[in-house]
């Protein structure tokens, strides 16, 4: 019997896994959790995948330090590119992003089409492609590298970024997709441009977001180290740490945009090479 309420480590390269976070405190609200975001090396989708595998293990094992009993991997790169190698170095178990996002498009698509968005690194790795394929959907992959900037620029609901939005997905519904029935959001950014995507997507399409998918996907996986913490659960609001291997005063900036209430308190960390 443990005497601590179990702790779940979120990882990303930056801020976009704030909006994993934030769907685990609402679906898990009875554990802590340390989040660590590696925004001294982002982004990594202009690195390979040995350089990737690489940052993501150091990052894992750094929250394994902290005493996470369960590792979220909230980056869509680093799931797509290096999942096995986080899984096989962790001693811990391991929730990507891309497995849950693949199970929730399969469940809410019913003539079996799904247009994917992401970023360049993430459609390039085609596994949000292969998840879907693996379990009988035709998949559509679109990148669309200028909705990241936009969102850290805060633009969400800026007429640019509905235009750009606009350009993005009538190209990913074009071709064969104009009847896809799922759009899934393959970038734990994209969840902040929800409202703008919901009314330029065509209308039957609904919309899939891997970070709600992934928080659903640890909830029952959490029962278990719950249940042996029952007196820390009465305990109501969660402990959180959060970590960052750059500017702390940024994090805080463009954190509260992604998880939707302030950061007070960032340490930073230095992870050696």
């Amino acid at each position: 019997m443990t005497s601590r309420r179990p702790s779940i480590g979120v990882f990303d390269s930056g801020f976009g896994g704030l909006t994993v976070l934030k769907a685990l405190l609402e679906l898990v609200p009875d554990a802590d959790y340390v989040y660590f975001g590696d925004t001294a090396r982002l982004p990594y989708g202009s690195k390979s995948v040995e350089t990737v595998a690489r940052y993501a293990v150091q990052s894992a094992h750094y929250l394994e330090k902290q005493e996470a009993d369960l590792l979220v991997i909230a980056c869509n790169t680093a799931t797509a590119l290096a999942f096995e190698q986080i899984t096989a170095a962790a001693h811990v178990p391991v929730v990507g992003v891309v497995e849950p996002g693949a199970d929730a498009a399969a469940s809410a698509s019913r003539n079996h089409k799904v247009v994917v968005i992401g970023t360049q690194a993430t459609v390039g790795s085609h596994a949000y492609k292969k998840a879907l394929e693996a379990r009988g959907l035709a998949a559509r992959e679109k990148a669309c590298p200028l909705l990241v900037p936009l969102v850290e620029e805060g633009w969400v609901e800026h007429p640019v970024t509905e235009e750009i939005a606009r350009i993005y997905l009538n190209e990913g519904f074009d071709d064969g997709f104009s009847d896809a029935d799922v759009l899934l959001l393959g970038c734990t950014h994209y969840p902040l441009l929800k409202p703008l995507l919901r009314r330029v997507a065509p209308a039957p399409a609904s919309i899939v977001d891997s970070a709600e998918s992934t928080a659903r996907a640890v909830a029952p996986r959490m029962q278990q180290l719950l249940g042996e913490s029952r007196a820390e659960q009465r305990r109501a609001v969660p402990r959180l740490k959060f970590f960052a291997t750059d500017s702390v005063e940024k994090f805080k900036l463009l954190g509260k945009r992604f998880l939707g209430h302030p950061i007070e308190d960032v340490r930073h960390v230095d992870l050696q090479e």
